[in-house]
């Protein structure tokens, strides 16, 4: 099959969830013969190749404004595409399905994953909100096939627009610690930290995760990693409630993979703030690399952490209450961590995750003769 993967800044992998997700998919789909082509973000990237890990790339513009960066780069990645031979058209994020109109009256076969429920976000406006759910609407029109990443989705979009979607969670890696001695560059120590790697926004809870840390006794240090591209109230609150405190470390965005896996293998205790949206691939990974995780009780984090972890309601105290058992009862979270590992495992690998996606996009093809 020829496969064009769209809708994301593009691979290398270095800037988040989805572009991981077709970094994985990707390679694995070239390495059982069939040919992966991936859209890019030109802005996104100096140097320009034109094949990575068997994946053929295409550079593309894109409006660099926020409510316009990722649809430009779609629409012309999909100006582009439908001059191309491919037998499937892979889509992310349900905020790009106005720009399937074209390929879909072409009668091109259309996957689109539609991401979490973005018009949740803080960060947008009424009209962006609005923009958003006619978007998931659309998405249920224009798309041969729905993918939700997560059983909660799977359910939204059957009670929301009455539409049958195919369920495929993401992926992660099993990791282990190989460098520890990377940690003295944030000037932290094995198991001497909490830790939350995230976007500054408010559905994230950051600044909630760091108002917790702030009320526990604890020689233990609070790394919240991450950033936003571009500076809000929220973020500048953030850096403000952190501000003259030794103990809470904040770098901003990492993206040198063996650095990050240290910092993920090495944390005491995960925190999980993401409220809106699916199968997080920060929780995976967390989950995949051993982590103890305190999670927000949230169905999208039951279903995938389950009990391999424990739950906190959106307060200060009540996630202040949870790391203060942890710290308590460090004898017993092994055992937590050894039930997430399993999960991965069981249910969240990549060579699974691509598995289920070689047999849709297969299904999609042969439906279309």
């Amino acid at each position: 099959m020829k496969i064009a993967l769209i809708g994301t800044r593009g691979v290398p992998a270095n800037y988040g969830g989805f572009e991981t997700f077709y970094e994985e998919l990707g390679k694995r789909l070239t390495e059982r013969g069939h040919e992966v082509t991936v859209y890019c973000r030109k802005s996104y990237y100096p140097e320009k190749l034109d094949e990575f890990l068997g994946m053929k790339l295409v550079y593309l513009p894109n409006l660099k404004k926020k409510s316009l960066d990722t649809l430009s780069h779609t629409f012309f990645s999909i100006l582009h595409a439908i001059r191309q031979p491919y037998d499937v058209y892979m889509v992310c994020n349900a905020a790009n399905s106005p720009a399937l109109l074209i390929p879909c009256l072409l009668g091109k076969r259309i996957a689109i994953n539609t991401d979490g429920l973005e018009w949740k976000r803080g960060k947008w406006g009424k009209l962006a909100r609005t923009y958003y759910k006619l978007s998931e609407r659309i998405s249920t029109i224009l798309a041969h096939r729905v993918i939700a990443d997560s059983h909660g989705i799977q359910d939204y979009y059957a009670s929301e627009y009455n539409a049958a979607t195919t369920f495929i969670p993401y992926g992660a890696y099993l990791s282990e610690s190989r460098k520890s001695g990377l940690l003295e560059k944030l000037g932290i120590k094995q198991g001497e930290y909490f830790l939350q790697i995230t976007r500054f926004e408010p559905e994230n809870n950051p600044l909630l995760t760091i108002r917790a840390y702030k009320q526990l006794t604890t020689d233990k240090k609070m790394v919240v990693i991450g950033g936003v591209p571009y500076e809000s109230d929220y973020s500048r609150k953030i850096r403000d409630e952190a501000a003259g405190n030794p103990n809470i470390i904040l770098p901003g965005s990492i993206y040198d993979r063996e650095l990050l896996n240290e910092i993920w293998c090495n944390c005491f205790a995960y925190i999980h703030g993401n409220e809106v949206g699916g199968t997080n691939p920060a929780l995976l990974q967390t989950m995949a690399s051993r982590c103890f995780t305190i999670a927000i009780d949230v169905s999208f984090s039951r279903d995938v952490l389950a009990d391999a972890g424990v739950f906190f309601e959106k307060d200060e105290l009540a996630l202040a209450t949870q790391m203060q058992w942890a710290l308590d009862h460090w004898q017993e979270l092994s055992a937590y961590k050894d039930k997430a590992v399993e999960r991965i495992r069981l249910y969240y690998s990549w060579d699974k995750v691509t598995d289920d996606y070689e047999v849709l996009f297969t299904e999609m093809v042969e439906q279309g003769r």
